[in-house]
């Protein structure tokens, strides 16, 4: 018997904000809000197709009160899909995103943001068709 990944949880002050943040950029919505909690997906997720296969996890934002002290040692990659992306960093900047610097030095092919509170997450080459 083996176990599936089903979802990341992140810890955070504001589960509503996050949420709202990474619907915006990813296209995901809203599953399931609680008290302290928001979980958004991109797909509605039924035992039976988890039980099936590997199906994409959920993000869950759970409310906790202390605060981030530290680089994370888990974070997120995204990859535009239908622009390039410099502008994928500004919509994502528009967003309330903010870049940050970890130490990943001048020479790279990605970009290292956060989001509204603080988590880092990088924005990797654009999978956009060419000339988008």
């Amino acid at each position: 018997m083996t176990s599936r990944f089903t979802e990341l949880v992140v810890d955070c002050h504001d589960p509503e904000r996050l949420a709202d943040f990474w619907c915006a950029v990813l296209d995901f919505q809203v599953l399931e809000r609680g008290e302290g909690k928001v979980e958004i997906c991109s797909w509605v997720p039924t035992a039976e197709q988890v039980r099936a296969r590997q199906m994409p996890p959920t993000v869950v934002f759970i409310q906790v009160s202390e605060g981030k002290t530290a680089k994370n040692r888990l974070h997120l990659d995204v990859s535009p899909i239908d622009r390039g992306t410099e502008a994928e960093v500004t919509r994502l900047l528009g967003l309330g995103a903010t870049r940050v610097d970890v130490g990943q030095g001048p020479d790279r092919s990605w970009v290292v943001m956060a989001d509204p509170e603080g988590n880092e997450f990088d924005v990797l080459r654009t999978l956009a068709p060419s000339g988008a």
